[in-house]
């Protein structure tokens, strides 16, 4: 956790007393996904430290709905390239309902928000600007708009093109960049050059302005107190929008610019670019809560430093992930920031959801159970790992409910199999495979009174295929009980499985 001490102790260190604002923000174009869950875990994660070392702060997240609705997602049906142009907030909802677009999926950041567990203040950007809250940004930045033209220029180095303009207007339910004429203190109005070359006014008190983005992110700044805040990459480059607004904020609205914390971009595994709402390659926040706890989702995203790139995907990433945490639980020699990361993962989590019977044992157990959580737990105690089923046998049904979800929505198929309650017709055999399986049942019958485990079983397998292939042994063991070619590890299935009804099926009398 070497980053998130940097980061806190700098913020001590320059803000010896008084409350530390933390800042987050993320436009609600589409879905709220995992890539868009990093800024707002980063930012709480230092909020978080801060409150462990004593120190009052805030989260402010600005959900950006303001902003311009510029290109239709690749779930969304294509009538909504009539609503391109408009402001976020003033979009209707996908699904039909009085709400709007950004409400839609604002909805989302709020199950989120619950349950992860955050203490963040949730800000609607079109809110602020409707209450007047942007007005002493809106005067200063038009009273200081060639000062703020010439950084612009300066620090970004490119020049501004000839329909740039300091503030955007809502004109006929559209945001449209128009040039910029004069400025009515008193009305609280702008007068502006529309299309056409007429003169309009739009009240700037009222949400009918908005300012520039390069120009609105260090007004929040200014106005909110806003001493640190996490962001993507893409704004950190040299001449970048955090280069431009931290001069403006500095020079024009004469305040100190947050520390910044860029942060790179979350891949799916094996693909080249960042997780995006418009083309729909993302893992949704929600639909990440249904399968994994919120303290293996913190795990995920604290255990690196911010500037590192991450992977993820629904399968073997996420399967690594459960094991890698329970892990650490176990772990009884953890050194100080496996401790300190373990605890911030963990904060507000009122019951543990992991286990320490490993992720792959535990679903291969939930399956041959029929996915009774009951008989999982028998299932289990029939293994090496007894004394955790006994001890950890809440911990396991919470756990056993996201995998649940997983197997359902996510699960690769090499994983899933299910336990035919009939002999499947498809378990077609050899002579030799039907020996093995007569064999198998006889060694069962005399291992009565036995710890048969995992490890007897695979011997016994060996002992009696004889000359047939490993390959061609397991095959007839998933036929007759999964009706298909391949499944879990044969020896620990076998022993997971009740004693007398194996017996039957190994002998395809039921």
């Amino acid at each position: 956790m070497k980053w998130l001490n940097n980061v806190v102790e700098k913020l001590m260190a320059s803000y010896p007393e008084g409350e530390i604002v933390v800042s987050s923000g993320v436009t609600p174009s589409g879905k709220y996904h995992l890539g868009t869950l990093r800024e707002i875990l980063t930012a709480e994660a230092i909020r978080r430290e801060l409150d462990r070392r004593g120190r009052v702060s805030r989260h402010i997240h600005m959900v950006d709905d303001f902003d311009v609705f510029r290109k239709v997602p690749a779930d969304m049906p294509s009538e909504f390239k009539a609503h391109l142009g408009k402001p976020l907030y003033d979009i209707p909802a996908p699904d039909g309902s009085h709400q709007s677009y950004a409400d839609y999926f604002v909805a989302d950041l709020l199950v989120v928000v619950k349950k992860l567990n955050l203490q963040v203040e949730i800000v609607r950007a079109h809110q602020e600007y409707q209450a007047g809250f942007f007005v002493p940004a809106i005067e200063r930045t038009l009273d200081n708009l060639d000062e703020i033209t010439s950084i612009l220029i300066d620090i970004s180095g490119h020049k501004l093109g000839d329909n740039w303009s300091p503030v955007q207007v809502v004109e006929d339910g559209y945001l449209k960049t128009r040039r910029f004429l004069s400025l009515n203190r008193q009305a609280r109005t702008i007068t502006y050059q529309d299309a056409d070359d007429r003169q309009r006014t739009a009240d700037y008190a009222r949400g009918e302005v908005k300012l520039n983005w390069r120009i609105d992110w260090p007004a929040r700044w200014w106005l909110m107190g806003v001493q640190v805040e996490p962001f993507g990459r893409d704004h950190a480059t040299k001449g970048g929008s955090y280069d431009t607004g931290k001069v403006i904020t500095e020079r024009v609205f004469e305040a100190e610019p947050p520390l910044p914390v860029p942060y790179h971009f979350i891949n799916r595994t094996g693909e080249t670019k960042k997780m995006s709402k418009s083309a729909g390659n993302v893992v949704t926040a929600t639909g990440l809560l249904d399968i994994m706890p919120p303290e293996v989702i913190w795990y995920f995203i604290l255990r690196s430093a911010p500037g590192k790139q991450l992977f993820f995907d629904e399968g073997n990433s996420l399967i690594r992930l459960f094991d890698e945490f329970a892990a650490l639980q176990a772990k009884p020699d953890k050194t100080p920031a496996e401790s300190q990361l373990l605890e911030l993962s963990l904060t507000g989590v009122d019951k543990p959801t992991l286990s320490n019977v490993p992720f792959s044992h535990l679903v291969a157990s939930y399956q041959a159970s029929l996915r009774n959580p009951i008989k999982t737990l028998e299932v289990i105690e029939r293994t090496e790992h007894k004394p955790t089923a006994q001890n950890q046998a809440e911990t396991i049904k919470r756990e056993l409910a996201f995998i649940d979800s997983w197997l359902d929505k996510y699960a690769p198929g090499d994983v899933k199999f299910s336990v035919q309650s009939d002999l499947p017709r498809e378990a077609e055999l050899n002579p030799a495979q039907q020996a093995l399986l007569g064999g198998l049942a006889d060694a069962a019958e005399a291992s009565r009174g036995l710890a048969a485990d995992g490890k007897w079983w695979h011997e016994r397998i060996y002992e009696l295929k004889g000359d047939m292939p490993p390959a061609e042994a397991f095959q007839a063991i998933y036929r007759v009980i999964l009706g298909q070619n391949n499944g879990p590890q044969a020896g620990w299935f076998l022993a997971s499985l009740d004693k007398d009804w194996l017996i039957k099926r190994l002998r395809r009398q039921a």
